[in-house]
């Protein structure tokens, strides 16, 4: 095995030897550019920095310093590769797009579906676990979490709109009336550029799952060797939407845990259920000096998880939320 180091992205990733570069990428989740496959497009072009490479179109060693098909390119030593078409975490720019809806439907009492196609598809990066905006006319941009992993053709949203939220209602007519609707992608930085290299720990809450799919789904597509466990906190049975999708995932995937939390007592608000949620957590018995945890739900819920954790030995740079970007602590 030999490791690859891209730049300026700053991700490594693991190669076999007789295995091209391209495959061992995409095989630790790595996005790159690709066509053809078989280096005639020259998408897939970096640069040699430094190491040995064979170009296996010719059999010949490629010099330091030129440029290479990643499709056609073996590593015989540790490489490093400039490749600026590889994106890192927070180095997508957000681009507005108009979206044609394709679907909306209602996979719960008051959350939906809602499934959108973007012009030229495959010149719109996101890492898994990202979000979007939505923008309307007259409004302020609404975001939501997308559902869907990166190599989905479509995106995929989880809007939870209940009679009373006069936003999210707005957001759901919008998508309904058949017009295209103007969104900006993507948003955040607790998402996947590639497969980490220790296990995960996915804590959610309500429509946080939906972030929480994107990763999974993602993850699915490597060759992610540790361990997952979600746990997905709700306050009543009817709100774990998608429950039956995560327990075919625990089902099917010797890898993965699926830990359901629901609360008990319907008379409570939801932030009664944050102890819970972080009790459930707390009792799986991870090593936590150990993993990676990602998490989505409420600002509450999000640093009642993160305090309990970093007490518990988790290193304070492994634990990822979008509320530590969008709701600092003052």
């Amino acid at each position: 095995m030999h490791r690859i180091h891209l730049c300026p992205a700053d991700l490594r990733f693991p190669v076999a030897r007789g295995n091209d570069l391209l495959s061992a990428a995409a095989e630790t989740g790595i996005r790159v550019p690709v066509a053809c496959r078989n280096g005639v497009c020259e998408i897939c072009e970096a640069r040699l920095i430094s190491g040995q490479a064979l170009n296996t179109r010719n059999q010949q060693p490629i010099p330091t310093g030129e440029r290479l098909m990643m499709c056609r390119t073996q590593a015989l030593s540790d490489i490093e590769l400039e490749i600026p078409a590889v994106m890192a975490t927070g180095m997508y720019q957000p681009k507005v797009y108009m979206a044609k809806v394709v679907d909306v439907s209602a996979i719960s009492h008051d959350v939906h579906r809602v499934e959108l196609k973007l012009p030229r598809r495959r010149d719109v990066g996101f890492h898994a676990g990202q979000y979007l905006s939505v923008n309307l006319p007259d409004a302020d941009p609404c975001y939501f979490s997308i559902a869907s992993s990166p190599a989905e053709d479509n995106i995929v949203l989880h809007i939870q709109a209940a009679p009373d939220w006069v936003s999210a209602q707005k957001v759901i007519d919008a998508l309904t009336s058949g017009e295209e609707i103007m969104v900006e992608l993507p948003h955040g930085k607790a998402c996947l550029a590639a497969a980490p290299d220790k296990p995960l720990v996915l804590v959610a809450a309500g429509t946080g799952f939906a972030q929480m799919k994107s990763l999974v789904e993602y993850l699915k597509t490597t060759n992610f060797r540790h361990t997952v466990k979600l746990f997905w906190g709700v306050r009543k049975q009817e709100d774990m939407y998608l429950r039956s999708l995560a327990q075919q995932w625990h089902d099917e995937w010797g890898a993965f845990t699926f830990v359901p939390v629901i609360g008990d007592d319907e008379d409570n608000d939801w932030g009664g259920h944050h102890d819970q949620l972080v009790r459930a957590v707390l009792a799986s018995g991870a090593d936590w000096s150990n993993v990676e945890v990602h998490a989505s739900g409420s600002p509450a819920m999000v640093y009642s998880l993160m305090d309990a954790l970093t007490e518990a030995g988790l290193p304070e740079g492994a634990f990822l939320s979008d509320v530590l970007e969008y709701a600092p602590r003052a």
